[in-house]
């Protein structure tokens, strides 16, 4: 069975890489419902912390899946693992003598994770746990702020706008506006700001749905800074959820061709 190798961002925050490690248990867990029974799922890490995608690809060789733990496309996906893949691919035909060494020469890469309804179906989740009432009562009066880390990216922050008109129509909730932590746009705490001046604002809850895989400094500042501004709630990462676990499976499958169209999955071959 073809190795999955999920690639976090990493932090140098340890909760960061303890929720990454809780969520693979989970996708662990829920493989076997797929099956993929004994599914071998391994973390690696871009950056700040052990182990790093070549070194994980070294020990699990070819062919395997790569699954990028990322809730957009931006640098981290679009050049970052590339980048990571052809420098594990040259210390594998160094340490081989051969330049046209194969022990790294299939891996595929999956889509990232976002954008995905199933993460909007986290994200409620994690509002419910925040104590957010759900109810449709509820949700035509309550703001949400959708807030994520930011990207010097645009066409990233513009997924993370469009996800937030898209959980608006279809959540039904009153209003839902992007912030972002970090990057070009309002931060959390201005979007919140903004909802309670907005028209009604001021008469239902303003929330902040963290979307975020783990804990760590984006998470933090933006929870400081929404309640600080006034947000009824912040609700937690979306960590080791069922939804984000079936969501790196998805990615699995339809990386192997099982389920995604084509064009949701590159592949890297020994030479491209």
């Amino acid at each position: 069975m073809i190795s999955l190798v999920a690639a976090a961002h990493g932090s140098r925050d340890p909760r960061a890489a303890a929720t990454v490690h809780e969520l693979l248990t989970v996708v662990r867990s829920r493989a076997a419902f797929r099956g993929f029974s004994g599914l071998d799922v391994r973390a690696a890490f871009l950056e700040h912390c052990a182990p790093s995608l070549p070194q994980v690809l070294s020990a699990v060789g070819s062919p395997c899946a790569v699954v990028p733990l990322l809730l957009t496309p931006a640098y981290h996906s679009k050049t970052d693992i590339p980048a990571q893949l052809a420098a594990a691919r040259a210390s594998s035909a160094a340490a081989s003598g051969d330049v046209a060494d194969i022990t790294l020469g299939d891996i595929t890469v999956a889509g990232t994770l976002g954008p995905d309804r199933l993460l909007l179906t986290a994200l409620e989740r994690r509002l419910a746990e925040a104590d957010v009432a759900l109810d449709d009562a509820s949700r035509a009066r309550t703001s949400v702020v959708l807030a994520a880390a930011g990207s010097s990216d645009p066409a990233a922050n513009a997924t993370i706008a469009r996800l937030a008109a898209q959980w608006q129509r279809d959540g039904l909730w009153r209003a839902v506006l992007p912030g972002y932590a970090s990057g070009g746009g309002p931060g959390p705490e201005q979007a919140a700001a903004a909802l309670r001046r907005s028209p009604g604002g001021s008469c239902g809850p303003v929330v902040v749905a963290s979307y975020l895989l783990a804990p760590g400094y984006f998470a933090d500042k933006i929870r400081t800074r929404a309640l600080a501004a006034g947000a009824d709630a912040v609700s937690g990462v979306l960590g080791a959820a069922p939804e984000v676990a079936d969501v790196v499976l998805r990615r699995y499958e339809g990386s192997l061709g099982l389920g995604l169209a084509p064009d949701r999955a590159e592949r890297f071959v020994a030479g491209a």
